[in-house]
């Protein structure tokens, strides 16, 4: 196993740890914090072991950060409809 797989292993196993903590803030510096770490990560798993491994990660970090997503698309479709 290379060692991007490896760290993001270590990702994934980061956000499910950060997701059983309490929160005030809903979570949402945890999420901004993966974000900042991942799209680096995800680069990094993509330019080792190719796109496939990199859609599966990218997949995975969707999955794991689904709220941000929803509400990017929410954004983006109240950007859209008001122009």
């Amino acid at each position: 196993m290379t060692l991007s797989l490896i760290l993001a292993c270590l990702w994934v196993v980061v956000a499910n740890v950060l997701a059983m903590l309490p929160s005030r803030d809903n979570h949402w510096t945890q999420a901004y914090a993966l974000i900042g770490v991942g799209i680096p990560l995800l680069g990094y798993v993509t330019y080792q072991n190719g796109p496939w491994w990199g859609l599966a990660l990218l997949v995975a970090g969707m999955s794991i950060l689904r709220w941000p997503l929803v509400h990017l698309f929410r954004w983006l479709r109240g950007v859209v409809s008001s122009s």
